[in-house]
């Protein structure tokens, strides 16, 4: 059987070890082709093909319900369930997710995009299915790195006090989250990794015992027991903490040996109660070269399979806001001691690897953990240091009661750095950083600032360092700047809550907010070609809001335009007109941002024209809002 064959998951049933070899190796090949064209995750995948094929041989996929946790390692998953065919479409505008989506497919049970999720939904699954009297099994694939995360041990802790309840989660341990685990959970599996395999020992014994004349036999009824002693000695320490914690503890086994993978998860399936299967895989398995750079090859852009090199762009790029934001805090921290750099297990993609390169010291990653990161910076900033919180807008989501509770209420200073804040492109609406402003300007004491480019954001991060005062926060986007000179030191930090007059004009007031600066200084360009000359203000921050400067250009000039990359629900618009309003200058005002809509997986580009955020659509958008007449006769 060929996998592009297999479109039920249930087709693995009978087949051979050999047969199941044959197809790991074609999920492999499709795999690495088609993110080597598309882009996309690599290493998470290619490391659970075995797992995938001997955890489906063993259930019947058109009951059982499997929960892949973050979904970026359920590549192979998806191959096994009817998307072959449309797998060349990997990530792209209207093709398959990169993610699991419930909306995409019967068998995409739940979906996620962040980690630590899968066994609470696992067993919330299984005990909705005992509620009402179902028979089904309820797996949670989870690796170790997302393991870290608290909720997961939450969800371990719920689960081993349901002895009746069954449930099985499947550690896939690989050493790796996107960077190398960190904590003490990944040390004592390390540790139990590193171990003689338990089974061998317990097989081994049994096999000795039944040779033993006129004994063996009559131990049988003392086998059991006197196996679980020996488990107990040889088993370390995370065995034993599953075990204490309720669950049966199978493993360690060899992630990539089909046969026994098989026979673990048939024994497992006969179990009752919560069983938790650790396996051991390599992240990026089968592709020599994903498999030496596990960190590099977790994602990748497209790139030549043979080399493993990126494809390179034919234009040169500006560079990218992350690696600005690194360079900046890098050299801001070689002056002063009290910076202290965290990240959640994202080292490479916020750009603080190279705090840790420079000054491990002042460096700390905390793991899948950003409840934990946001508290630990409240409690660092408690004793005079300066925490620099860098995370993905959509993942400091994860920590909004810490923001909230431990940081804005005590109103420490903490600096939050949300990198990916905006439209991200394929990673779709699991990682679009929309809310940020929304969900950050409401809370008491905390300044929000945004850079409309890449030297601005150089003076933000000076600004958010000298700010003791209390809490505050800098959003930037993926991707790259836009080429404006940067400086090596000697950067002024902005005054809190002003902004600057870019352009001006009498017809209409633009105020664009971080990313959408630029935009509404092209838009400008392109009404002024109309006869219609704007005013643009770089906000800089919406909260707190410069209506000094804004408030009397609205009531001048008599219509205002807001531009924002997020949700214009409770954004950066609707602080603008809460201010209008609040200061009786009662005129019309035209928000532009992000509808109340999830942003699907696409380019940037793709998103931004369906959104109407392209330069030329808002001068469209502004013409009809406010010109008419104008707009008639406009071919823009």
């Amino acid at each position: 059987m060929h996998l592009s064959e297999i479109t039920h998951p249930n087709q693995l049933h009978g087949l051979s070890i050999r047969q199941l070899q044959q197809i790991a190796h074609q999920i492999r090949d499709k795999h690495l082709q088609t993110v080597a064209a598309t882009g996309g995750h690599l290493g998470p995948g290619l490391g659970v093909v075995e797992l995938t094929l001997a955890l489906y041989q063993t259930l019947d996929l058109d009951r059982d319900k499997v929960i892949w946790d973050v979904g970026h390692q359920a590549y192979p998953h998806k191959l096994l369930t009817g998307r072959y065919s449309d797998f060349h479409t990997l990530r792209q505008k209207d093709g398959v997710a990169g993610y699991l989506k419930r909306c995409e497919n019967k068998f995409d049970h739940f979906g996620a995009g962040h980690a630590s999720t899968s066994i609470s939904a696992a067993l919330g699954m299984a005990l909705a299915r005992d509620l009402k009297g179902e028979k089904f099994k309820a797996v949670a694939v989870i690796g170790d790195g997302a393991l870290t995360g608290g909720m997961a041990l939450e969800a371990i802790n719920h689960a081993g006090h349901l002895p009746k309840t069954n449930l099985l989660v499947v550690l896939n341990d690989n050493e790796m989250s996107i960077s190398p685990n960190v904590g003490a959970i990944p040390r004592y599996l390390n540790k139990m990794r590193l171990s003689p395999p338990v089974q061998f020992i317990k097989d081994n014994f049994e096999e000795q015992v039944k040779h033993i004349p006129f004994v063996g036999e009559s131990l049988s009824p003392e086998l059991d027991r006197i196996k679980e002693g020996m488990k107990r000695l040889a088993v370390p320490k995370v065995g034993a903490v599953f075990e204490e914690l309720g669950f049966t503890y199978m493993g360690p086994v060899d992630g990539h040996n089909l046969e026994e993978l098989i026979a673990t998860f048939q024994q497992a399936h006969q179990m009752t109660g919560p069983v938790l299967v650790h396996v051991v895989t390599t992240k990026g398995k089968g592709y020599e070269i994903a498999e030496k750079d596990q960190v590099g090859y977790h994602a990748q852009n497209p790139f030549n399979v043979s080399t493993g090199k990126a494809i390179p762009s034919n234009k040169p790029k500006p560079p990218a806001y992350a690696k600005v934001f690194s360079h900046t805090l890098v050299k801001l921290a070689e002056q002063n001691p009290k910076i202290v750099g965290i990240t959640a297990a994202m080292a490479t993609g916020t750009g603080l690897d190279k705090l840790q390169t420079k000054l491990p010291n002042q460096y700390i990653d905390v793991g899948i953990a950003e409840q934990h990161a946001i508290t630990l910076a409240a409690g660092l900033a408690c004793e005079g240091m300066r925490p620099v919180a860098a995370i993905y807008s959509t993942f400091l989501q994860r920590a909004y009661d810490q923001i909230i509770h431990d940081v804005c209420i005590q109103n420490l200073p903490v600096f939050f750095c949300l990198d990916r804040a905006g439209i991200v492109g394929a990673d779709g609406p699991t990682h679009q950083g929309m809310y940020d402003i929304a969900y950050l300007r409401c809370i008491p004491n905390m300044v929000v600032m945004a850079p409309k480019d890449e030297a601005e954001l150089q003076r933000m991060v000076v600004t958010g360092i000298n700010h003791t005062s209390g809490p505050i926060s800098m959003r930037f986007p993926r991707g790259n700047g836009h080429g404006v000179p940067l400086m090596e030191e000697g950067w002024e930090p902005l005054e809190i809550g002003k902004g600057e007059i870019l352009r001006q004009g009498d017809d209409v007031l633009i105020v664009g907010y971080g990313t959408m600066v630029y935009p509404g200084m092209q838009a400008a360009e392109i009404l002024s070609e109309h006869g219609i000359e704007a005013t643009v203000i770089n906000a800089r921050f919406v909260k707190p809001l410069d209506t000094e400067l804004i408030l009397p250009l609205a009531k001048q000039i008599g219509r205002v335009v807001t531009l924002e990359e997020g949700c214009l629900m409770g954004g950066f618009g609707s602080a603008v007109a809460e201010a209008l309003m609040d200061a009786d200058v009662l005129v019309p005002v035209k928000r532009i941002g992000v509808p109340d809509i999830l942003v699907d997986h696409a380019t940037p580009d793709q998103s931004f024209a369906a959104l109407g955020l392209s330069s030329r659509q808002i001068a469209e958008t502004v013409l009809e809002a406010f010109f008419k007449k104008q707009a008639a006769a406009a071919v823009v």
